[in-house]
């Protein structure tokens, strides 16, 4: 099987300079990955910490990647911890873009990445190899090798531990980005939901600063297009436009305020 078949095109678009645009589907359906990417769109974000099928569940995650596959666009798969058997089983599955939620330390996260590399930092890694579709069962061609080239691995940042270890945690090889969890950060600094908080927008824009300073790619939630633009602008290149669940919900109240009939 040709390497370039196995191109991660997300890593790929950031590594360029670019931006990268996507979506959350909290449907978790190949029929809304598969229209995602025949619309264009770089990413869909599915989001393993709060809701959907078991991150374990490596059939549901490989449906949601052979649809990802037919249109050409990538999954962004975020798992509810650092942990590093979970990791293996995800990246065995086919997923090439993962990233953990709650770390608080450099050392839990060191461990996580180490477990989806073969090779890391100049040491064995602890990938173990095998068979899976990763390998297309075997099939492919220069496995390990390709797989520590395309695999994309990044950390939300979202809790007072991981930002006062932040400069260590940035400094952790092999990590490809952090996502700035801002939903999340309101929760751990005592005001849930209130994103616009001096104290969450103050450690929103640490995160930012310090990451690119380290060189390492920042993504997060855009809050409409204005928002998005601005923040591609200040060096933002993976961004989430929307879900999925808030387009069918924007679209059907949409119409049912347009309606000038009577309803029960």
């Amino acid at each position: 099987m040709e390497d370039d078949l196995r191109t991660n095109a997300l890593r790929e678009t950031v590594e360029s300079g670019d931006v990268a645009l996507g979506v959350l589907d909290g449907f978790y359906s190949p029929t809304t990955v598969e229209l995602c990417g025949e619309l264009g769109l770089d990413f869909v974000w599915h989001d393993f910490e709060h809701a959907g099928p078991s991150p374990w569940d490596a059939e549901a995650i490989e449906a949601l990647l052979r649809a990802a596959d037919a249109t050409g666009t990538e999954l962004l798969v975020r798992l509810p911890k650092a942990e590093p058997a979970l990791a293996r089983k995800a990246l065995d599955a086919g997923v090439r873009n993962v990233f953990f939620s709650r770390v608080e330390t450099a050392d839990e996260l060191r461990e996580a990445v180490r477990a989806t590399r073969f090779r890391y930092d100049g040491d064995p890694g602890q990938r173990g190899l095998a068979a899976p579709r990763a390998s297309r069962w075997g099939l492919a061609d220069d496995y390990a090798t390709v797989e520590d080239r395309e695999i994309f691995v990044g950390v939300t940042v979202e809790n007072p531990s991981a930002l006062d270890a932040l400069d260590e945690i940035l400094a952790v090889p092999e990590l490809g980005f952090v996502f700035i969890g801002p939903y999340d950060l309101s929760v751990a600094y005592g005001h849930p939901g209130e994103v616009d908080h001096p104290d969450v927008q103050e450690a929103v824009e640490t995160i930012r600063e310090r990451s690119l300073e380290a060189g390492v790619t920042v993504g997060g939630l855009g809050f409409g297009m204005d928002d998005v633009n601005e923040k591609a602008e200040r060096g933002y290149q993976i961004l989430n436009v929307g879900s999925s669940i808030a387009a069918v919900s924007e679209m059907v109240s949409s119409r049912l305020e347009a309606f000038e009939g009577d309803r029960p």
